[in-house]
């Protein structure tokens, strides 16, 4: 099991540049919820796995800090389970035997800096211990379900409708139990589309039988992976965010189905978003573009297989159509007209500012499904490379 947890500059010393990796970072004069997540471990029946926490700065120059303020919160939970920290300090001893095994070329394929860097190393890590299962979860979830950790392994590893299940997805229970997203929409929301088509997909996925079955979005703070994925297809560090329904696609690319469990829940309770509404759409808009132009690129390669918008319907696909440019438009126009209906001129110009910026993107973007072929060849490459070697794994065990 790999618990990311993601630290910045105490409230009063954040700075614009600190809050444009993550979500919601804990500050260090914040308490944080990496403790309430620990702690709820210790109703699991099944805690025969060990543990790592991954620590990720969203501020230069706070890494030990951090490492020290995770490590002190690991000894005043104790759950009883094997836990191993991995921070900088642990990453920089991995790069130097890469080094010395003139390897170096591969360090940036291990990296604590983004959303797809780090979960990148949620599964690097587990295939370093020889685990055949990595169990990917967040720091600002708890566990409910005590069989959460039984239920998992029903499925994973076997044969399923004459598919192998390497890929399993939970899901999130919200703050009040259910698992649809719950928000005021505004006009702008509902032209964008988000959250209506979310519901609609958790609905079809979700909400009906049977209890597996194939799913075209995960959560990545829910999801089961084993060996035979995560020693073959990375995430994408070319995306800024949604990396876990971005892995999906990778994986389908690379003939790995994705199942969702709708048995397998974990209450989801993320501290409130500091982003302003124009930015966090911003990057909603750089992910949707970004993973359209993977798909609308792909070519023909032996042992891959081709997929469509259609089949990711009705969320993500929804955004991954040909209309995509004028959804943007147009939204973003509503949330200009919103803010400057509240007086908010510049966040009226920065919701403008999104069309051109998504213009840009879209003239300047390397192609993404070529870079991900060549990611994946060096990623199949590092995992076999470090299988097996104790001097790495004595690293974190």
């Amino acid at each position: 099991m790999v618990i990311p947890t993601y630290w910045s500059k105490p409230t009063a010393a954040k700075s614009t540049v600190d809050e444009k990796i993550y979500d919601h970072p804990t500050y260090f004069d914040k308490p944080g919820t990496l403790a309430r997540t620990l702690e709820s471990i210790k109703i699991l029946k099944n805690r025969d796995f060990q543990l790592v926490i991954i620590i990720a700065s969203a501020s230069d120059g706070i890494e030990q800090e951090a490492q020290k303020k995770v490590e002190d919160i690991v000894r005043s939970v104790p759950t009883g389970i094997k836990t191993t920290i991995f921070g900088p300090t642990q990453l920089r001893r991995v790069h130097e035997i890469l080094t010395a095994q003139s390897r170096q070329d591969d360090n940036d394929l291990l990296n604590l800096k983004g959303y797809s860097n780090i979960r990148n190393l949620c599964l690097f890590l587990p295939h370093i211990l020889g685990s055949d299962i990595a169990i990917l979860i967040d720091d600002d979830e708890v566990f409910e379900d005590a069989t959460f950790t039984i239920k998992m392994l029903d499925f994973i590893g076997t044969e399923y409708n004459g598919k192998r299940v390497n890929a399993i997805a939970g899901y999130y229970l919200q703050k009040d139990g259910n698992y649809h997203i719950r928000k005021v929409i505004d006009p702008w929301m509902k032209q964008w589309g988000q959250y209506e088509t979310m519901n609609k997909a958790f609905d079809l996925v979700i909400g009906n039988q049977p209890r597996l079955k194939e799913t075209p979005f995960v959560f990545g703070g829910n999801m089961i992976i084993h060996r035979n994925l995560f020693s073959q297809v990375p995430f994408d560090p070319g995306i800024t965010r949604g990396e876990d329904i971005d892995y999906l696609i990778n994986a389908k690319m690379f003939g790995f189905t994705f199942f969702l469990d709708n048995k397998l829940s974990i209450k989801h309770l993320p501290p409130p978003k500091t982003h302003p509404i124009w930015q966090q759409l911003r990057q909603d808009i750089y992910r949707f573009i970004y993973e359209k132009a993977k798909v609308d690129n792909q070519k023909e390669i032996k042992g891959m297989t081709r997929i469509y918008a259609k089949e990711l319907d009705p969320y993500p696909g929804y955004f991954l159509k040909e209309n995509l440019m004028e959804r943007i438009e147009t939204t973003c126009h509503l949330l200009s007209e919103q803010y400057s209906n509240q007086g908010d001129l510049q966040g009226s110009r920065e919701a403008l500012k999104n069309i051109s910026l998504a213009k840009s993107q879209i003239a300047s973007m390397q192609n993404p499904f070529d870079s991900l072929c060549q990611l994946q060849q060096r990623w199949k490459k590092l995992m076999e490379f470090v299988k097996n070697k104790p001097i790495i794994t004595s690293i974190i065990d």
